[in-house]
């Protein structure tokens, strides 16, 4: 059974009241959380300027003196998986330009090879690997990953965050380590661990 949302009428300053000592001080958070989501410093903004505009809409729906970090994060993830399933419908799409600017330019430099704009983001970062392993999970587990290991969300608030049964949640984020320990086991190994 779900439960009914209670929802407030706050006036115009209790809600910038809201936004300013509830919701701003996560900006941060929310940033890097999207980062690791999309690794890609623009899309990570517009998922946030997403998420605080969805966050001001409903506004009424938020409960004063709850956890307002978790509810950002709940939203800033669904947008996530909304726009990522949306993408992933679309078809493949060509940048016209591009193949145009390719073929016209016979005899001289070819344009370089398309790179996946991820991997030359973590290219000279430290721990290369654990990126590279984290990024290759599924999203999923990805997103247990960062909310427990990097944002130390308690399994409680990562449920209500993903929507998902507290088993779920443990469930998931022991599958998502076994899988990254296996995916670092040869660097563990290199490493003398």
């Amino acid at each position: 059974m779900e439960e009914a949302i209670e929802k407030n009428n706050y006036t115009d300053q209790e809600k910038q009241q809201l936004v300013d000592m509830e919701f701003m001080p996560h900006l941060r958070a929310l940033y890097n959380f999207a980062y690791k989501l999309t690794y890609d410093e623009d899309d990570s903004k517009d998922l946030v300027q997403d998420t605080y505009m969805k966050a001001y809409r409903f506004i009424n729906s938020f409960q004063k003196g709850t956890n307002a970090k978790a509810w950002l994060f709940r939203i800033l993830k669904n947008s996530f998986i909304n726009e990522f399933r949306k993408k992933s419908k679309q078809p493949a799409q060509v940048d016209y330009q591009e193949v145009e600017g390719y073929y016209n330019s016979e005899g001289t430099e070819k344009p370089s090879s398309t790179t996946d704009l991820r991997v030359d983001s973590v290219k000279n970062m430290m721990g290369d690997e654990i990126t590279s392993a984290l990024n290759s999970l599924d999203v999923d587990f990805r997103t247990v990953i960062i909310l427990c290991d990097l944002e130390g969300f308690t399994y409680d608030e990562m449920a209500k965050i993903l929507d998902i049964p507290i088993g779920t949640v443990r469930s998931r984020i022991h599958r998502a380590r076994n899988l990254l320990k296996e995916k670092l086991a040869g660097y563990a190994a290199s490493m003398g661990y």
